[in-house]
């Protein structure tokens, strides 16, 4: 049962921390072979940490967001979106705080949406909001909301960017924080409906953006102020992701699938800064 008691609490201060080697951990963990992401004393190359590391400090890390009591091996992530404020920094810390600001009943589940807010020394440094799906947690009488679907481009993509996921992709994500089961323990995965363990959904969130990122900022992180995204549905480790881009203005329309054509983030944008 929800605990409806989260909605509009804000949950910290706590402060998040990382090191250049905890950039360079989490670059490898969404494949990364870019030296200025996976090296640090490349020549002439210098180090940048993918913006979406902010993501793997904040969500479904210490300290645990607790929704009620839910079962949570049915907890699906939904929607994510990442507002950057400043380029992301290579080492850091911040000091966050976690808002539930909206419980959507959805019939057959129920959305939780919250918002995190982290700033550092300099003042703000991101903001992401994040939509959880509580299956079998429907029902309630509460507002369905508003559906954030958006037509994608109908024309043939820009580009088609193509990356292999590897069998311990996921062994290897969760060594930038998230320890959740579902992505590790077969037995645990079984619980929740599923054949095998799944990759994180923000593994596959950080990969698009690292493939975005080569392909339309020349390979400037720094240049990256913004990303949403819908997740449709679970990619399994080893799986091909392919990623359909349409260059819009100041920014990037996409579309993220498997090589079996099945759709697992959908509505996406990524929201680019002019050249440095």
């Amino acid at each position: 049962m929800i605990d409806f008691g989260i909605l509009g609490v804000v949950d910290g201060p706590w402060r998040k921390s990382w090191t250049s080697d905890d950039a360079l951990r989490y670059a490898v963990g969404v494949g990364a072979s870019e030296l200025a992401f996976a090296t640090e004393n490349s020549s002439g190359v210098d180090q940048q940490a993918l913006p979406t590391m902010a993501l793997a400090l904040t969500h479904f890390t210490e300290p645990e967001q607790i929704f009620g009591d839910v079962d949570k091996t049915r907890v699906l992530h939904a929607e994510q979106s990442l507002t950057l404020h400043r380029p992301f920094p290579v080492a850091g810390s911040v000091e966050v705080r976690r808002q539930v600001t909206d419980i959507f009943d959805k019939g057959s589940g129920a959305l939780v949406v919250s918002r995190v807010d982290a700033a550092d020394a300099s003042g703000p440094l991101f903001s992401a909001v994040s939509s959880a799906f509580l299956r079998g947690e429907g029902g309630f009488g509460g507002s369905r909301g508003t559906s954030s679907r958006s037509a994608m481009p109908s024309r043939e993509p820009d580009r088609r960017l193509e990356f292999a996921t590897a069998t311990n992709q996921a062994l290897i994500y969760r060594l930038s924080g998230d320890r959740n089961r579902l992505h590790s323990d077969p037995v645990y995965a079984a619980q929740g409906g599923l054949k095998r363990p799944i990759l994180h959904g923000l593994c596959t969130y950080g990969i698009t953006c690292r493939l975005l990122i080569g392909a339309f900022a020349d390979g400037d992180a720094h240049r990256v102020t913004g990303m949403t995204g819908r997740f449709t549905a679970p990619v399994i480790p080893g799986d091909v992701l392919v990623v359909d881009a349409w260059q819009e203005h100041s920014g990037v329309a996409f579309r993220t699938s498997t090589a079996a054509g099945t759709v697992v983030i959908d509505n996406g944008r990524l929201e680019l800064a002019g050249p440095r």
